[in-house]
């Protein structure tokens, strides 16, 4: 019966090598995209940041992810003293998110 049902159907038609390799190109495509758009610009954002972390130095003004503006003072490893004004916090280097340089 199902031999039936198979016959029935139709002569099987191979897919030729061509059609399969078409069949991948608007993933390819969108893969591409997805690179150029999105994954290349964050990457090059991430290792701006991490240059910037790199260098900074004491003197500089700087913007936290918190908001807070502040100049560094002393620099211990990735410990960063702030001077606030009449307040000096200490933080993590990972939650700065900005600098100034001080022009003198």
């Amino acid at each position: 019966m199902f031999a039936f049902i198979a016959h029935a159907l139709g002569p099987e038609q191979t897919a030729a090598p061509n059609d399969v390799l078409m069949q991948f190109v608007p993933l390819i495509a969108m893969l591409g995209i997805f690179y150029f758009l999105l994954i290349r610009p964050q990457q090059k954002r991430t290792k701006q940041h991490k240059t910037m972390l790199a260098e900074l130095k004491k003197n500089d003004r700087i913007l936290t992810t918190g908001g807070i503006i502040g100049q560094i003072t002393e620099i211990n490893g990735d410990v960063i003293t702030l001077d606030l004004g009449e307040t000096k916090i200490s933080l993590n280097r990972a939650y700065i998110v900005g600098h100034f340089t001080q022009k003198t």
